[in-house]
């Protein structure tokens, strides 16, 4: 069953969208950024650029107010498409840009946010205003945290920078002391069995709060004091689904109350950058294996022969380079002949390959996002790939940053 890449083409295609934005530059102070937080009726944001068209009749120069007025009014015909906000707002960018020569082109992006704006906001200026959202670039994968020691246990979910506390409970765990007239030996042989049972609520409880949301879940960070916390890893107390979702190494920190997660949080931060990335080099390096087969592996690369695998049914798992910049056309000719073909600009001239004519571009996507529809369509996994890595610049240089691990070999 292949995983559920929703989530994972909403994340690229957001930071791809973005990307696009804070890289252009008007002429002059034409570039239009909207936001229209949840609960703000439509009528008063249309309302609100009524009444900034009116003040724009003031600019002195005359190309500025033609393609600030023109903005204003796509704006407002996009939001006339809505009933009301969606749940989290929305925000829209628009304005004339800079082309080849003097020309220029208008573009405009409509973005529903992962989270939720928290006030409207109208700016025009040279540049996009994405400060709002620059926020929300961080990757919102989910991570278990636990901190321990003998005296306390917190746990909580870590959401891209927001830490959640889910639990907090104390030990009847005895300090290491002599009391009343027990023997030291029957007195340690009882810390040691609230201690057991200590970590089996540690672990029930983690078992309640991350074992429902496993497929959603990352990885679990554990942390605390040396050596309760490796005792606890070790003998495995965790589930054993669970178990194997832990990063290592396991961190040391001073709290183990709430303040304890923040920083066991700050102190994971490369341990999970390491997680993430030795994922993404994992795969590429189960690629390079398969290639190195004498009699060829379960594998496919370049784009035309993993197109080709996925049309048979074979590709269990997508590679591709998030830092792929190109784009899926469908074209027709005035021959007859209609044709699919992967360019660098969409907007460039395309010849047939049959009369050698102008083709027109009758359809343009994103080619990673083309992928991300294969990967549905053929119930195939989707990997994207970073170039942070020598394995992920590998995919993308000497592979054009496709590649695939089949489920049965092709001829």
């Amino acid at each position: 069953m292949a995983n559920d890449n929703s989530a994972n083409k909403a994340r690229y295609d957001f930071k791809k969208a973005m990307e696009e934005i804070k890289n252009y530059r008007g002429r002059g102070t034409e570039l239009i950024s909207v936001y229209v937080p949840p609960g703000k009726l439509i009528s008063d944001a249309m309302a609100y650029l009524r009444d900034e068209q009116g003040q724009a009749q003031n600019i002195k120069s005359k190309t500025t107010l033609k393609n600030v007025t023109g903005a204003i009014d796509s704006i407002m015909s996009r939001l006339k498409t809505f009933n009301k906000v969606p749940e989290k707002g929305i925000v829209i960018f628009c304005g004339e840009v800079p082309r080849a020569g003097d020309q220029t082109k208008m573009v405009q992006y409509t973005i529903e946010p992962p989270e939720a704006i928290s006030a409207f906001l109208y700016r025009c200026d040279s540049s996009f205003f994405t400060e709002p959202l620059d926020t929300m670039l961080v990757d919102k994968r989910y991570y278990g945290i636990v901190v321990m020691d003998r005296k306390e246990a917190t746990i909580g979910i870590l959401a891209g920078a927001k830490i959640q506390v889910l639990k907090h409970f104390e030990s009847m765990v005895p300090s290491k002391h002599h009391q009343g007239g027990q023997s030291s030996v029957r007195f340690e042989r009882l810390i040691e069995i609230a201690a057991h049972e200590f970590f089996k609520k540690i672990a029930d409880n983690c078992t309640t709060c991350f074992l429902d949301s496993l497929q959603d879940l990352e990885g679990i960070i554990i942390g605390g004091h040396s050596p309760t916390k490796d005792f606890f890893y070790n003998e495995q107390y965790l589930h054993h689904e669970l178990q194997k979702k832990v990063i290592k190494p396991l961190i040391d920190t001073g709290y183990t109350d709430e303040s304890g997660l923040k920083e066991l949080v700050d102190n994971a931060q490369g341990s999970i950058a390491d997680q993430i990335l030795a994922q993404e080099k994992e795969m590429v390096q189960r690629l390079f294996r398969e290639i190195r087969k004498t009699e060829g592996g379960l594998c496919a690369y370049g784009e035309e022969d993993v197109r080709r695998c996925a049309d048979l049914g074979a590709v269990d798992t997508f590679l591709i380079s998030s830092q792929l910049r190109k784009y899926r056309c469908n074209c027709n000719c005035n021959c007859g002949n209609t044709f699919a073909v992967t360019v660098d600009d969409p907007d460039m001239q395309i010849k047939c390959p049959e009369c050698g004519g102008n083709a027109k571009v009758a359809e343009s996507k994103d080619l990673v996002d083309d992928f991300f529809e294969m990967s549905d369509a053929y119930n195939s996994n989707m990997q994207l790939i970073t170039a942070d890595s020598q394995e992920g610049e590998m995919l993308l240089k000497a592979f054009g940053g496709i590649a695939a691990l089949l489920r049965y070999k092709v001829e």
